[in-house]
């Protein structure tokens, strides 16, 4: 199987995730492929990213790496900031690139079984198509945003327009979104237009693929993932990071950027007593909601961790801590660049989450039994919010989005930490993000829903490889070139071989 990723930090850690599952769990070899950018950043953070095949989990799958030229500078960062210029530059070079490699592969006897693909990245499935290839894709974010795209892509119900810019939505087994909790990739004054061309055009290319992955558990979203099955085939299969960690496999790891060591510090903190700050790999904030959530976090008393990137994103450049701002929080506070979060959510120190709720920070504080404290800005992230208050009871919102198009003030920052921590709410929204942790783990366990929602895909994608082999081995036959004997064998071994095939 080949795995071709989008390169941010959002869509490589759940694809790497899968395909470690994958080999893990069929017996195969996987190939992970991204730009060479992507792999230059891997490897600096310290990953294990060979060319050569490493072992997966203990059932003799293997994973591999390959990156391909996307027509950028591997160290100009900038040219792949600006998606709109270079989504149409990505797929150029890639589909060229990636054909070449995927041919060789079939050229040394490793043919390709099956392409996947995560959003933006769309024309993998065109790939897939001309090649002759079965494809799936990776949808990384939640069912009830898969839907919401869905009934857009097709006009099904009304959506925000330029008319009625503030309408609701309501969509099938989903509670009503009001206009701000729709994501915001669909309104017509959205600034990331070029990201809803992106994901809808993954919406156009459906057909081509057989089924989508999704990074969800049916517990989780039950009726929906039963209700858009009847019109997609869909399966479940997260959360990711809870199904793929192994001994084996720790060093093959998704980060961009190599971690700051705080698990030290966390250790000396006392259970539960610990908020942990974090806003993605992309989205920034202005200098000024950076000091007032900084002094709002001062004067709530709590301790914290709280990650603050450097460098510009897609979306810009944030903020800085304020001058005396660490000195003035002393040993309560701690501040790196990057960090290891599943490592951190799983702490026993940390007491909630205030997240700008993308769906990989969702799906693991909910699959970690951490509260969160929503920071929505764009995107997915208002839909997820709205869950997670609203709908899953695991969280308290601190604002709305960037449609709130306001400040947080120090004085709602302060009050949302301390109800998060000590308030009224914060016993039940432990219990209630406790329940959802076990059913995440019950899910990805040895015969849970995603555990035989993946053995079903492997096995799904060996018949249709079986089934090729003896099509293209019949063809032979009918040309005179092998017996009948000769086809039935090799199908009986399995097709293009399990030691050999992608």
């Amino acid at each position: 199987m080949f795995l071709v990723t989008f390169p941010g930090q959002g869509h490589v850690n759940p694809l790497l995730r899968l395909g470690k599952l994958l080999a893990s769990k069929g017996n195969a070899l996987v190939t992970f492929s991204a730009c060479k950018a992507i792999g230059k950043k891997m490897k600096k953070a310290g990953a294990n990213v060979s060319s050569d095949p490493t072992p997966v989990g203990n059932g003799g799958g293997m994973i591999r790496f390959d990156f391909f030229d996307d027509g950028c500078d591997e160290d100009n960062d900038d040219e792949r900031n600006d998606l709109d210029a270079y989504l149409p530059k990505l797929e150029a070079h890639g589909k060229r690139e990636l054909t070449k490699i995927i041919n060789n592969h079939a050229d040394n006897g490793r043919p390709v079984s099956c392409l996947i693909n995560n959003p933006f990245v769309p024309w993998v499935s065109d790939l897939a198509k001309d090649l002759d290839i079965p494809c799936a894709m990776l949808w990384v974010q939640s069912c009830f945003c898969f839907t919401s795209y869905y009934y857009y892509h097709n006009a099904l119900v009304p959506f925000p327009s330029e008319e009625q810019p503030e309408i609701d939505v309501q969509l099938p087994h989903m509670p009503l979104l009001k206009w701000d909790e729709v994501p915001s990739f669909l309104h017509p004054t959205t600034p990331y237009a070029f990201l809803r061309r992106a994901i809808l055009g993954q919406f156009k290319k459906l057909s081509n693929n057989f089924c989508v992955l999704m990074e969800s558990f049916e517990e989780l979203e039950n009726d929906l993932i039963k209700y858009m099955s009847q019109i997609y085939p869909i399966r479940a299969v997260g959360p990711l990071f809870k199904s793929s960690i192994s001994e084996t496999s720790s060093n093959i790891s998704g980060d961009l950027k190599k971690p700051d060591d705080c698990l030290e510090w966390l250790n000396s903190k006392k259970p539960s007593s610990v908020v942990y700050i974090s806003f993605g790999s992309v989205v920034t904030l202005s200098q000024e909601q950076v000091n007032e959530m900084a002094y709002g976090v001062l004067n709530s008393g709590v301790s914290f961790l709280w990650v603050m990137r450097t460098g510009a994103t897609s979306s810009g450049e944030s903020g800085k801590l304020p001058e005396g701002f660490l000195e003035e929080a002393g040993v309560r506070g701690m501040v790196v660049q990057w960090s290891p979060q599943e490592q951190v959510l799983a702490h026993p120190a940390v007491a909630c989450f205030v997240s700008h709720c993308g769906w990989n920070s969702t799906m693991e504080a909910l699959s970690s039994g951490v509260p969160v404290v929503a920071f929505p800005q764009w995107g997915d992230q208002v839909t997820d919010a709205k869950y997670l208050v609203d709908e899953w009871k695991v969280g308290i919102r601190m604002c709305r989005g960037e449609a709130e198009n306001r400040v947080i003030g120090r004085k709602e920052v302060e009050e949302c930490l301390r109800e998060a921590t000590s308030g009224v709410k914060a016993a039940s929204m432990k219990a209630n993000a406790l329940k959802w942790k076990k059913a995440a783990e019950e899910a990805v366990v040895e015969g849970g829903t995603s555990d035989r929602n993946i053995k079903e895909f492997v096995d799904d994608v060996r018949k249709m490889s079986i089934k090729k082999t003896k099509k293209a081995l019949e063809e032979v036959v009918l040309n005179g070139g092998v017996s009948n004997k000769v086809v039935e064998e090799a199908v009986a071994e399995g097709g293009a071989s399990k030691k050999s095939a992608e």
